[in-house]
């Protein structure tokens, strides 16, 4: 799993979490929108374990400390707090999907981390009543809870859940600026 300082564009986004982590000012829920590839699941994994870091606490940085047993958990796609959505059928989140992965379990307190955390990726899939049964827990969420929801096509979403995001645009990363990263690693002259 890359850190957050390890993944390559998306300057402004990484800001962004860094500036909330700093400041502690975490939004409830965020809509992550970009095309395939442009990191939505490697951003969201890394802002979900400088989050949960427990070592991050004690040394006062913004950035995961990779050591404690969160950042392990993290590193292991296990961590208690930190639940990815799924779903049974390719096309379609339903709504009983929704109501027993975060309506009927938002309630209960983090297990270990400071934070409850639900990812929906490709959350363009949830259907109308999907989206009406998170649309309450996003307006009222307990305070511990994060929503994430990653989508490659945000007209797809109710403009109510819209409006109650934090919208961050993500945009696929240049090839040159690959090239660059991998020509620097491999030392490789241009």
């Amino acid at each position: 799993m890359a850190e957050l300082n390890e993944i390559l564009g998306n300057e402004r986004i990484k800001e962004h979490f860094i500036t909330a982590v700093h400041h502690k000012k975490i939004s409830h829920a965020y809509i992550m929108e970009g095309d395939k590839g442009s990191g939505k699941k490697m951003l969201a994994e890394a802002f979900s374990k400088i989050l949960q870091c427990e070592g991050r606490e004690t040394t006062g940085l913004v950035e995961s400390c990779g050591k404690c047993e969160s950042c392990i958990q993290m590193e292991h796609h296990d961590h208690p707090d930190v639940i990815w959505v799924s779903h049974e059928k390719p096309n379609v989140i339903s709504v009983g999907e929704i109501r027993e992965q975060i309506v009927n379990t938002v309630e209960i307190m983090p297990y270990k981390g400071p934070y409850k955390i639900y990812i929906v990726d490709e959350a363009e899939k949830m259907n109308a009543a999907a989206q009406n049964a998170i649309l309450k827990t996003i307006e009222e969420p307990p305070e511990y809870a994060v929503i994430l929801l990653l989508t490659s096509n945000i007209g797809a979403l109710l403009p109510t859940i819209q409006s109650r995001c934090v919208r961050l645009d993500l945009k696929v990363v240049d090839d040159s600026l690959v090239k660059k990263y991998l020509m620097e690693r491999l030392h490789v002259p241009d």
